[in-house]
């Protein structure tokens, strides 16, 4: 399936797997790169020695594009880190939070794509102004920090805004074929997936995160600052529930994010042999197509699935004129 995305990628299908902090290790962003989509490290939980070992370990397992998410609104040497990703061989770097202008320069520089996340349609504006080479549009369905508009409102907004310029891709709430057919439709050249890679095989998650997400409703998730101190849809649970009932404790990012840390229920970027895992108040990011999610499916798998759905989707619709 060929689209501007995948022509600007160098990869087969329009079918990009979310940096998640935490969860987007080696192993499922090889399978996903390996397979034709595009693999995304998410680093945002990794200090520059462990984020340049998970991408010698990615560059082992497959020669195919790949590349790094840093949450550009953390504190630390961004610029460090932006100029190991490119010495270490990935394509693309992607701006979490925020677009970091002297970042896209280093990038640009040494022929590294930029992508930028976006949660509203003049975020999408300033980062191609800024000179980002891919948008991601973010709608409030997705896991992880994320906004208040709709998926279905946002893309092709942002798609009339900035789509002459750049290709647009769509995010949240998106977890089968189907939802790649819709993207397209409302003129984005692809589809940016988080939840659904989560529950693969090859995914990192602490104990009791995948097994929640199997067993999750599409109204279990809840958007908090509990955990970060920005807004963050996560799986509804009794540590967000307290929030709920105190907001006046709530602190500012990065100190609500120790604070979780403190409280024992942050444990993003360990592994399933982690002890003390409480999946009752435990940090699980998980979007809310999270309800169509019953089955562990290997990453390779989903994205083969995600384009033959979309492929029968088209076909279908085509059908009807």
């Amino acid at each position: 399936m060929r689209t501007r995305l995948t022509d600007v990628l160098e990869v087969e299908h329009p079918v990009m797997l979310a940096g998640m902090g935490g969860v987007s290790y080696h192993e499922v962003v090889a399978a996903v790169s390996e397979a034709g989509g595009f693999g995304c490290l998410g680093a945002s939980t990794m200090g520059t020695e462990r984020m340049v070992e998970e991408i010698e370990a990615v560059t082992r397992r497959t020669d195919k594009p790949f590349g790094v998410d840093l949450l550009t609104a953390a504190p630390g040497d961004m610029l460090v880190q932006v100029q190991a990703l490119i010495d270490h061989g990935s394509r693309v770097f992607v701006a979490g939070l925020g677009v970091p202008r002297d970042a896209v320069e280093l990038c640009h520089r040494h022929n590294v794509l930029v992508v930028n996340m976006c949660g509203k349609v003049r975020h999408a504006i300033a980062a191609v102004e800024a000179g980002c080479d891919i948008v991601v549009a973010q709608g409030t369905e997705a896991g992880g920090h994320t906004g208040l508009i709709a998926t279905m409102a946002l893309v092709p907004q942002v798609v009339d805004a900035v789509g002459d310029r750049v290709p647009v891709v769509a995010a949240g709430g998106i977890v089968d074929g189907r939802g790649l057919a819709a993207a397209l439709a409302l003129g984005a050249d692809g589809v940016w997936v988080g939840t659904r890679f989560i529950a693969t095989p090859e995914a990192q998650a602490v104990s009791g995160y995948k097994d929640t997400l199997l067993q999750l409703a599409e109204d279990g998730t809840t958007i908090s600052r509990g955990y970060t101190g920005k807004t963050c849809r996560v799986v509804a649970n009794d540590y967000t529930r307290y929030w709920e009932q105190h907001p006046d404790e709530l602190q500012p990012f990065p100190m609500q994010f120790l604070r979780s840390m403190e409280d024992g229920v942050n444990h993003l970027g360990r592994d399933a042999d982690e002890p003390g895992i409480d999946p009752s108040r435990e940090f699980f990011p998980a979007g809310q197509g999270v309800g169509a999610i019953d089955e562990l499916v290997p990453a390779g798998e989903l994205v083969r699935r995600f384009v033959a759905e979309a492929e029968a989707v088209v076909d279908r619709v085509a059908a009807m004129r």
